[in-house]
């Protein structure tokens, strides 16, 4: 398990275990969110036997699966919600970490500037510079 911080609320993985599930509350995580679909992963790893594993360890479990076809801003929107609605630290996962760290980014695109964002994410090992004319787009028209 490799839990990585963005912020003290919302920190993003790799691909999780079920065995996991103990540690990730140990960690202090209330909310894990599944961004990863299951057509990626064996019947051990989708989300009817990460929910059975998670909630059984006490903590809250979400679905989102996203791939690139499907990170729409309704769907970015549905993330920022499910984080909001957390009672405490949320872990979102993916193959990499990566899709969750794109979600976080453009939640924030427009509420921090594009420099902030992209060292934020560059901080737990996520290179998102390729982002920035997104990031910068939807700022100027928030504006």
């Amino acid at each position: 398990m490799d839990i990585r911080p963005i912020t003290d609320r919302y920190n993003v993985s790799p691909q999780i275990d079920p065995e996991d599930a103990a540690a990730i509350k140990a960690a202090g995580i209330t909310t894990v969110i599944c961004n990863r679909p299951d057509a990626e992963v064996p019947p051990s790893h989708q989300s009817d036997t990460m929910r059975i594993a998670m909630e059984a360890a006490g903590l809250r479990f979400e679905v989102l699966p996203i791939t690139h076809q499907t990170m729409t801003p309704d769907r970015v929107a549905q993330q920022a919600d499910l984080v909001a609605s957390s009672d405490g630290p949320v872990l979102a996962y993916c193959a990499s970490g990566t899709r969750c760290s794109i979600l976080w980014a453009l939640s924030q695109a427009g509420e921090q500037s594009a420099d902030k964002i992209l060292h934020t994410v560059a901080r737990a090992g996520y290179d998102l510079s390729g982002l920035r004319p997104t990031l910068e787009a939807i700022a100027e028209a928030q504006r």
